[in-house]
């Protein structure tokens, strides 16, 4: 019983980061101007410990800084994911994912921007684990992985 709640808290977790991401691609083309999403675990400004599990936000991001700021316009506050889950970037997505006008990902000193989001349960042996591949041309797909251990 245990593994089937851990998968849907997985399946769960991966689902509201995707739709965070389609949100902010889509309000980035739509609206022609940069979105961010950032860890944020008080949904009012962003942080750079922990890992996304804590929550994040999506906003415009008016002046290119990945970090919302007053005045700037908050579209989506995503909640922390719950006890036991971790949610891991790869170093270009570690702390926030940017979209341009065009839907593409992109750093905020103008590199372009791809990474791996790797969502697991806190476990000590082997468990499923799920992976958000950006792209830098904005698109995620996920994945299902196996990880040695979650941590």
């Amino acid at each position: 019983m245990l593994v089937f709640v851990d998968t849907m808290r997985l399946d769960t977790a991966n689902r509201a980061m995707i739709s965070s991401l389609q949100l902010a691609r889509s309000s980035a083309a739509a609206g022609g101007r940069r979105v961010v999403l950032c860890k944020s675990a008080d949904g009012v400004s962003c942080g750079q410990a922990q890992g996304w599990e804590q929550g994040w936000i999506v906003f415009q991001d008016s002046n290119n800084n990945a970090h919302l700021d007053e005045g700037e316009r908050v579209l989506h506050r995503e909640p922390a994911l719950g006890a036991r889950l971790r949610m891991r970037g790869n170093r270009p997505v570690e702390g926030y994912i940017a979209y341009t006008p065009l839907g593409q990902t992109q750093l905020t000193n103008g590199a372009f921007q791809a990474g791996t989001l790797t969502a697991c349960m806190l476990s000590l042996e082997q468990s499923s684990a799920r992976q958000i591949v950006i792209s830098a041309s904005g698109r995620a797909r996920t994945q299902a992985v196996r990880l040695e251990f979650c941590a």
